[in-house]
C-alpha cells in the first residue's frame, strides 16, 4: 500500500485543518472542556474530521458539544503584487 506523503496530499487538494471541540466532562457534564484537533484534510466535506468524529463517538466518554472549524491551503499560487515606490540601499 502506497502512503502519500503530506506534499503529495496537499497537491492533491488536502488543507490543513484545525477543529475545536467543545465536549461535556463524563464525571461533570455541565462543564464543558476543549481539544484542538489539527490534520490534512479536504473541504468542505472533511472526511477525515468526519471519521475522528465517529472514533470519539463510539469510544469516548465525552459528549460532543460543538465542533469549530478552519482551513487553510497551504500550498497555493505565488502572488505578484505591483508597488509604485522604490527603495535603493546603498
Amino acid at each position: 500500500m502506497h502512503v502519500a506523503t503530506q506534499m503529495q496530499r496537499q497537491l492533491q487538494g488536502y488543507r490543513l485543518t484545525t477543529a475545536e471541540i467543545l465536549y461535556h466532562l463524563p464525571d461533570h457534564p455541565a462543564v464543558l472542556q476543549s481539544y484542538v484537533w489539527q490534520e490534512l484534510d479536504i473541504a468542505p466535506g472533511y472526511p477525515v474530521l468526519h471519521r475522528f468524529l465517529e472514533f470519539w463517538r463510539r469510544e469516548i466518554e465525552g459528549r460532543l458539544h460543538s465542533v469549530r472549524v478552519a482551513s487553510v491551503g497551504l500550498i497555493s499560487p505565488a502572488e505578484w503584487r505591483h508597488t509604485e515606490h522604490l527603495a535603493h540601499l546603498n
